[in-house]
């Protein structure tokens, strides 16, 4: 049977000195902090990530808009000065168009709210912390 982190089986005559179990003691807790950091920075990069997607669709629906806009200026020129079958096929052109933005925003929003949820590592940090208060404390 093996009780120790690095494989050995200690000897059945004596157990574990006081100073063996602090040292595996802050082995332990430094393995964890430093697993518990790199968690953190791979969320912090997740989160980075899907922030510049909801952003750059965001950036793109407004620029959809201002085309959209220009359309359906331009399609109410024309509807004042010629034919209605003109200035209707620009009118459904402009729509079009904005019905394209409004999914873009949509997505955009769904991704920047994914985004904007606390880490779960933080939470599994305060658990460890309060794990290890009370195993002091015993």
């Amino acid at each position: 049977m093996t009780d120790w982190d690095d494989g050995r089986t200690p000897p059945a005559e004596q157990p574990p000195s006081t100073g063996r179990l602090v040292e595996q003691l802050s082995e332990q807790a430094t393995r964890l902090i430093r697993a518990e950091v790199a968690l953190a920075k791979a969320e912090m990069t997740e989160k980075a990530k899907r922030s510049g997607i909801g952003l750059g669709l965001v950036a793109a629906a407004l620029v959809i808009v201002l085309y959209a806009v220009g359309v359906l200026i331009w399609a109410g020129i024309l509807g004042l000065s010629t034919v209605w079958s003109l200035w209707l096929s620009a009118l459904v052109v402009g729509v079009a168009m904005l019905l394209v933005a409004g999914i873009a925003v949509a997505i955009a929003v769904g991704q920047l709210k994914k985004a904007a949820r606390r880490p779960e590592t933080i939470d599994r940090v305060k658990e460890d912390v309060e794990t290890f208060k009370k195993g002091v404390r015993q």
